[in-house]
């Protein structure tokens, strides 16, 4: 079982890149019923990724925290099933 919940990111605003502060995350594009399939992206030893369905940049950002975007409104949170 997991113990920890993987944060996902949207860019329904259309910004040239997202600060955030996980290198491992969901992307889903934009806000349902807009967004791409949820890929799950991970940047390793790098400190940014593309995400390849919907060419958002995201920067990784050491002083926000796994679950914080800036800006802001980029972070998703799913809503309980």
């Amino acid at each position: 079982m997991a113990d920890q919940v993987v944060p996902h990111f949207q860019n329904t605003s259309g910004h040239d890149s997202i600060a955030i502060g996980a290198k491992e995350f969901m992307c889903i594009g934009a806000h349902p019923p807009f967004d791409h399939p949820h890929v799950f992206l991970d940047m390793g030893s790098e400190k940014e990724v593309v995400c390849p369905y919907c060419s958002t940049l995201y920067k990784y950002d050491a002083t926000l925290a796994p679950n914080e975007s800036s800006p802001s409104d980029c972070t998703w949170v799913p809503e309980a099933a």
